[in-house]
């Protein structure tokens, strides 16, 4: 996707899933003005097609972003930017967790732990943490 000269470009070996890298650029697009409420996306498709990706990675992520209230779709017209207003310190602290959480994964890994038992721990561990 191009917006205003900048494109964007996905990391695939970044351990950040495409549609949420496709997610993240888009907030930070609103965030620094390179997308303006009410502007038009580029359809699903053609971001498909533009970023080598699947179809349905972009439909996931337009349909995130929706969710969040980041954009809305108009059936026939297009997915257009909402009027939201996102902060910069609204990314960072995402993005903080997002790298926290692919360290720990990464660690854990490297230590043989699955998924499941990687998934019992947090389960437990939260529990607690709301009991407290």
């Amino acid at each position: 996707m191009t917006i205003k000269g900048n494109a964007m470009t996905l990391d695939t070996a970044s351990g950040v899933p495409i549609y949420r890298q496709v997610i993240d650029w888009v907030k930070v697009a609103v965030a620094d003005g390179r997308l303006a409420s009410g502007e038009q996306l580029p359809t699903v498709r053609q971001l498909a097609v533009d970023l080598n990706v699947n179809y349905n990675t972009v439909a996931r992520a337009y349909l995130d972003l929706e969710r969040e209230g980041v954009v809305h779709t108009l059936r026939g017209k297009g997915t257009f930017v909402a009027e939201v207003e996102i902060t910069e310190s609204d990314l960072v602290r995402s993005q903080k967790l997002r790298d926290l959480v692919t360290e720990f994964l990464a660690r854990s890994s490297e230590f043989g732990f699955g998924s499941q038992e990687i998934q019992a721990e947090l389960a437990e561990r939260l529990l607690k943490k709301g009991e407290s």
